[in-house]
């Protein structure tokens, strides 16, 4: 059983790695960058401010925790597991098309990327209640994901088990906001 489940993540890893394109490599790499994170922590904080109003500080102090979290849970995994990355996997890595050269570190379970970007999209989903803009996120995180797999360091499961680990995370996180800023819980949403 897990021989077949490791035969589908890694088919599944080929058939998204090789649908490459140099167009798509740039974007793709970019995707995978912190500066494509600049523009979603922008939006994160302006809907703070503009929901909470002097008590934003609840939802910033939450969704930086929730990373906080998601990125402890993901660096104690990869040392635990040591699963090198499809870019650092000897039985394959010369069947995997790398981007710009990049490899990332040598483990790969889970994405790192993929949690935390989950965790935050589904925490400002729970703060903010707003269906586009929760929409909004849940494809920038897919696609913050995708790229993992695209560029070659992670498989599908990594992403899928980084998704989880996001998606308890994040309800965990904002949980413990409401109990922690139970008096000062009011938003204008």
């Amino acid at each position: 059983m897990i021989e077949f489940i490791k035969n589908i993540d890694l088919n599944l890893f080929f058939a998204i790695n090789k649908l490459h394109n140099p167009f798509f490599d740039e974007i793709m790499f970019f995707v995978s960058s912190k500066w494509f994170w600049i523009p979603i922590i922008l939006i994160l904080l302006f809907f703070s401010i503009r929901n909470f109003k002097s008590r934003f500080y609840i939802p910033v102090l939450a969704l930086v925790f929730c990373f906080f979290l998601t990125d402890r849970a993901n660096s104690i995994t990869k040392k635990m597991t040591k699963r090198y990355r499809p870019s650092h996997n000897t039985e394959i890595q010369t069947q995997v098309h790398i981007v710009k050269g990049y490899r990332g570190g040598l483990y790969s379970f889970f994405s790192g990327h993929a949690a935390n970007s989950l965790g935050l999209a589904l925490l400002a989903s729970m703060f903010f209640k707003k269906k586009w803009l929760a929409i909004f996120l849940l494809f920038w995180s897919f696609l913050v994901s995708y790229s993992r797999i695209y560029i070659g360091v992670h498989y599908p499961s990594d992403i899928i088990v980084g998704w989880i680990c996001g998606a308890l995370i994040s309800v965990l996180t904002y949980k413990i906001s409401e109990k922690i800023f139970k008096k000062f819980w009011t938003a204008n949403t």
